[in-house]
């Protein structure tokens, strides 16, 4: 019986009255056991730590000393627009990796972690569109105190030659998140265990702890840390809601679109921005006055999301 009330069935979601959910589920029931959820994950940073690693030692063959270790501290940081495009370009590996995962441990099909794609393609054009409409009729309202106070970033000739680049990059970048936080292990442990605050809030923790980043932002790494815990958690919601990744990559492509390309803080991932803000993270300070405002708009896009799938 402990065990019957620990796995899920079909009927345990559709309890749940997600439907589009319990496709994405299905497949993964097969071969939901523990080790193989553990021994996915290690495929993920196999991959990942695999394909990054032989990426500068194939550039470290290719230039000169100085030059690469320049170049690779460009990467670490993203201060330069180069150095962030690599960065976030490399996050595909990620993606990668859990695609590899699903299919050599699960057997399931890889792109199968996306969702239905006609849903997948309309629900994510939705919510860019209603985020896009959000966003404006923010950035139109009263402006920030701080707005007076902004700095200029790349100039506004090579942001716009960049731009087309900078959000392929930001889409792998999110995209590969989601789909391994989300497409992957939220549906593998969907499949494993009948509550959602497992599935729910394991990834979304997960996600949190990648965030967590005390030597950059100091005491307010444990908060910047909820923040991406609650992120997580909403496109979390939006993918069970929506029984595909389209509105969460909707969301997490605008969100980091906005805080790498439009504004960033000053310092780390700030090689793409049109604007600087006129502090960065060790500001502690500043920092954790914005965070509220940070988690307002994380609601409200939350909300304009589901209202753009009806859920």
């Amino acid at each position: 019986m402990r065990q019957r009330d620990q796995q899920t069935t079909g009927k345990d979601i559709e309890l749940m009255q997600y439907p589009g959910f319990e496709k994405m589920v299905e497949p993964a029931r097969p071969k939901a056991e523990l080790w193989r959820l553990i021994a996915g994950l290690g495929i993920v940073a196999a991959v990942y730590l695999g394909l990054t690693r032989a990426f500068f030692s194939i550039l470290q063959m290719l230039i000169q000393p100085d030059t690469f270790w320049s170049f690779a501290a460009d990467v670490e940081t993203g201060k330069t627009a180069l150095g962030l495009l690599v960065l976030l370009l490399l996050m595909g590996a990620m993606g990668l990796g859990a695609l590899v995962a699903a299919e050599l441990v699960h057997q399931r099909r890889p792109f199968g972690l996306f969702g239905a794609r006609d849903l997948f393609w309309r629900q994510f054009g939705r919510v860019i569109l209603a985020l896009s409409v959000l966003f404006f009729a923010i950035a139109i309202l009263p402006p920030w105190p701080m707005s007076r106070d902004m700095n200029p970033g790349l100039p506004a000739g090579v942001w716009i030659s960049l731009l087309p680049l900078t959000l392929c990059a930001i889409l792998i970048q999110s995209g590969s998140e989601e789909l391994l936080f989300r497409g992957y292990l939220q549906s593998q442990l969907a499949a494993r265990f009948a509550h959602p605050l497992i599935w729910l809030t394991l990834p979304s923790a997960l996600f949190a702890l990648g965030h967590y980043a005390p030597a950059v932002y100091g005491s307010n790494a444990i908060l910047v840390a909820i923040w991406a815990f609650v992120f997580g958690l909403a496109t979390a919601d939006l993918t069970m809601r929506a029984g595909t990744l389209g509105p969460a990559i909707a969301l997490h492509l605008v969100n980091n679109t906005l805080a790498i390309a439009v504004i960033s803080l000053q310092g780390d991932l700030s090689g793409l921005a049109l604007y600087h803000l006129p502090f960065g993270p060790e500001n502690e300070a500043a920092v954790r006055a914005l965070l509220p405002l940070d988690l307002v708009a994380i609601g409200l896009a939350w909300l304009a999301a589901r209202v753009a799938i009806r859920a």
